[in-house]
């Protein structure tokens, strides 16, 4: 078939602007589409804090003026060649010269106008697309104001649009006076539209109005028609269960080669471990750890939050310590989380390392130089971080939840088969029980050597994943 022309809108995209998955998504999946030949580009806001030297290079292109109640607001639109996709960047001072990239009490109407931009945008870059792939809250308007604004245009009659949702739970719910910002029709603010007690709910729109749902695994697909994964929209989600598909995120699999990553302390592939058992030791003295290669060091790089699965961590904390092994934590989150991990550590400083901190080489380094991951998520639409310490040959331990239930098979000691640890309930002593089989079968090295090097040569690549989305694309232009 024709070369297909794809729009993917994301509030971040990796090595842009991150502060989680969504901008790995964004920033992977379009690269794997130019394997393939097709035609994908990405647009996401002109943040304060994306790094000089990608702003130096951007080109400007243009601009549109953008209506956002009665504020007729300029945008300026900038695009940047990286590595093959084309990027578009939407400038506006008032609404991305800021810190950060959320957390203002102005986010709605923030990204109402970056949704609206997007729309706006399109005829003056001269690239008419397909598909518009939206993500998570901050586009989710985008649908909505497609159909309610453009869709009487010839230019925009035949674009479809696909919604991802990475994260059900954050939602964009803003007061009901956004709806004059939108400057979408009250029609619109109904139980069976947009409304959600009483307010505006970004995701809803997008849940409603876009042609194609997608989640980033086929388990959380089917969890969030329930009431306890639904965050309060199962109902709305079981009406759309026809256009609803899971596809598992993928990785980067060049950028995180351990046999060429120069974030670690050594280099080394599934072959030659040697180079592992090397990251473990510098890890260990780097972290003021005793150094000793004849224990399993469990590492843990996750925002310190109950939906991370922290309250069963601290709840057999000291059960975990007791046992002849070492944990590395890294990230910050709820201060009593914080407190509780800070204060172990300072009584088994032998044993506990905690980094309340976010440490992208670090990180590469944990995955590098533990032997085991742990992941007792109350909830995960994908994960990466599994995939990640798959890749660096360290063992995942995880909950049977969403994209982890997907990606991560229990080991079979009989067959050989699976590629890691895992356990159903959440349960903090289900939890220990894997940990402890875990410990049990790393001591049996034979064993142990086969399961790493059978995980790191696992293909988690985007490829995949691609031509999963392509297929649906596919769907909606036929």
């Amino acid at each position: 078939m024709s070369k297909l022309k794809v729009l993917l809108a994301s509030s971040e995209v990796e090595p842009f602007a991150k502060t989680g998955g969504l901008a790995d998504v964004a920033g992977s999946l379009p690269k794997a589409f130019h394997k393939i030949g097709d035609d994908v580009r990405v647009v996401m806001p002109k943040y304060k804090n994306i790094p000089q030297r990608y702003l130096e290079s951007m080109e400007y292109v243009g601009y549109v003026y953008v209506d956002v109640g009665w504020r007729h607001q300029y945008c300026g639109i900038f695009k940047l060649d990286y590595n093959g996709v084309i990027v578009y960047f939407l400038d506006n001072e008032q609404y991305f010269g800021r810190e950060g990239l959320y957390g203002y009490n102005d986010d709605g109407e923030r990204f109402t106008f970056f949704s609206k931009a997007v729309l706006q945008m399109l005829p003056c870059i001269d690239f008419k697309p397909d598909i518009l792939h939206c993500n998570d809250w901050q586009t989710g308007i985008l649908s909505l104001i497609l159909h309610a604004h453009y869709k009487h245009l010839d230019f925009y009659k035949d674009i479809k649009t696909v919604y991802t949702v990475h994260n059900l739970k954050y939602q964009g719910v803003f007061p009901k006076e956004m709806m004059e910002l939108l400057n979408i029709d009250w029609e619109h603010f109904t139980v069976n539209g947009i409304e959600f007690y009483d307010k505006v709910n970004f995701l809803k729109a997008g849940l409603l109005y876009s042609d194609i749902l997608t989640t980033v695994s086929p388990t959380y697909a089917e969890e969030i028609k329930t009431d306890f994964y639904g965050e309060n929209l199962s109902e709305t989600i079981k009406k759309r269960a026809d256009s609803l598909y899971g596809i598992v995120n993928g990785i980067d699999m060049e950028g995180n080669d351990p046999a060429n990553d120069s974030r670690l302390f050594r280099n080394y592939d599934s072959d030659n471990l040697d180079g592992k058992y090397d990251n473990k030791i510098n890890l260990q003295q780097s972290l003021g750890l005793p150094t000793r290669n004849d224990i399993p060091l469990i590492g843990i790089i996750s925002r310190m939050v109950p939906q991370k699965g922290f309250d069963l961590i601290s709840f057999v904390l000291d059960d975990i310590l007791r046992m002849d092994l070492q944990v590395v934590i890294l990230g910050a989150g709820e201060q009593h989380y914080e407190h509780l991990f800070s204060n172990a550590a300072h009584h088994h400083p032998t044993k506990l390392s905690v980094n309340l901190k976010y440490d992208p080489v670090l990180a590469q380094r944990i995955y590098a130089g533990s032997d085991m991951f742990l992941m007792p998520s109350l909830f995960e639409p994908c994960g990466l971080s599994q995939l990640f310490s798959l890749r660096y040959g360290s063992i995942p331990i995880v909950r049977e939840t969403g994209g982890l239930k997907d990606t991560i098979q229990p080991l079979n000691e009989l067959t050989g088969q699976g590629n890691g640890f895992t356990f159903t309930r959440y349960n903090a002593h289900d939890m220990l029980f894997a940990i402890k089989e875990a410990v049990h079968v790393y001591h049996h090295r034979s064993i142990w050597q086969n399961l790493v090097k059978r995980g790191m040569n696992q293909d988690f690549s985007w490829s995949k994943s691609a031509y999963q989305y392509r297929d649906l694309y596919k769907k909606l232009k036929t």
